[in-house]
């Protein structure tokens, strides 16, 4: 499974490209507007950075307005992966970025028959919002799954990229059912790292290393 770090923090994502476990990046209005940056300004840094998938999202939401957007973002950059909300218009321009060879991580899925409408259009990724669907006593991992089966079923090649990853577990059982990426904040991933029998076992070795006898 990748893992996409999901913020707009240039520094989050150098502290999480330096440990080499990322493989992408996602953005989004609200996690740019947390910078105080300029959109395209935090893309160029971003793109600096990271060598692999950086999604980031278009503000319209009719056609003509998407695609205009759309065109635009993946001309900055080759890693450049348009995110486009999962609604009518949105699929429309989904379709025809599609054919125009510009990827899209269709996002804001939140059940099955979203995510296979999606991959019919021809989305490259879809963004089902686990922690989300959590939040209002769902089951949000269960949609990665039944995507994951759906796409499995018929040969789709859309990647089920699980979004709105709130703790360790999530990355967890989003690996077991197969997801293709997972979407991961910086304090998520730095949580994923930390173990108490790893510290208490370092504590030790370093102890008992100053036991040992010079020369």
């Amino acid at each position: 499974m990748q893992i996409f770090i999901d913020t707009a923090d240039i520094e989050e994502i150098r502290d999480a490209a330096a440990m080499g476990v990322i493989d992408g990046v996602t953005t989004n209005p609200s996690l740019v507007a947390k910078t105080g940056r300029p959109f395209k300004e935090v893309l160029v840094d971003i793109c600096e950075v990271v060598d692999g998938p950086i999604s980031a999202e278009v503000l319209a939401t009719d056609y003509d307005g998407i695609l205009k957007e759309a065109r635009a973002l993946a001309a900055m950059h080759e890693n450049i992966v348009v995110k486009v909300p999962l609604i009518a218009e949105g699929l429309k321009a989904v379709r025809t970025l599609a054919g125009e060879g510009i990827r899209v991580n269709v996002t804001l899925c939140f059940s099955p028959t979203q995510g296979l409408l999606a991959a019919k259009a021809g989305a490259t990724y879809v963004s089902p919002f686990v922690g989300r669907v959590d939040d209002i006593s769902g089951n949000g991992m269960e949609i990665v799954q039944q995507l994951v089966t759906i796409y499995q079923n018929y040969g789709l090649e859309t990647q089920v990229l699980a979004a709105s990853i709130r703790h360790p577990l999530h990355v967890v059982q989003a690996s077991l059912i197969g997801a293709h990426v997972a979407t991961i904040p910086h304090k998520v991933i730095h949580q994923l790292l930390k173990h108490p029998l790893t510290d208490i076992g370092l504590e030790r070795f370093l102890a008992d290393a100053k036991k040992i006898p010079n020369g």
